[in-house]
């Protein structure tokens, strides 16, 4: 069975943030899903400040984004280590715009970090709807419809 090792960081104070054992729980969904065999993973909730910040420093883009993943190890590894980063006030607002429940934003936010995390990305189109079937797929485990149905854009 894997062991995993997930530290959650509550850097912002806004509300709507989810407590740390649902931050928790999807994680390990996801990587239940990721066929590892540990993973030690920081779950970072950060103000858009410090969002922008590190967006800025490691991506060289000037504005707060949803979810940063960052990861320590080298692909194909199965001992995963990282970090995510969730920006509490542009998950919420993108939770108010696209009409969903901030809970389930989050919730899709944190298994596509995780996902992340375990080798999957997003450039190519065909990488996406890999990624985007297998975030379908474990959000409907925790019965939260399909965050794409709506014409929503992959996270970035």
């Amino acid at each position: 069975m894997a062991k995993y090792n997930i530290n959650v960081q509550r850097a912002s104070q806004i509300a709507h943030v989810p407590d740390e054992k649902s931050l928790i729980k999807w994680a390990k969904l996801a990587l239940q899903n990721a066929d590892v065999d540990s993973a030690t993973l920081t779950i970072r909730v950060v103000n858009q400040t410090e969002g922008r910040n590190l967006n800025n420093a490691f991506r060289d883009k000037d504005y707060a984004t949803n979810v940063l993943t960052f990861v320590y190890n080298e692909k194909n590894n199965r001992n995963l280590e990282g970090d995510i980063v969730l920006c509490a006030q542009v998950v919420n607002r993108e939770a108010k715009a696209q009409k969903k429940l901030t809970q389930n934003h989050y919730a899709h936010l944190t298994i596509h970090g995780v996902l992340h995390l375990a080798g999957l990305d997003h450039v190519k189109a065909k990488d996406a709807k890999v990624m985007e079937a297998a975030e379908v797929a474990l959000l409907a485990k925790l019965k939260i419809a399909d965050p794409y149905a709506d014409g929503a854009v992959m996270p970035e």
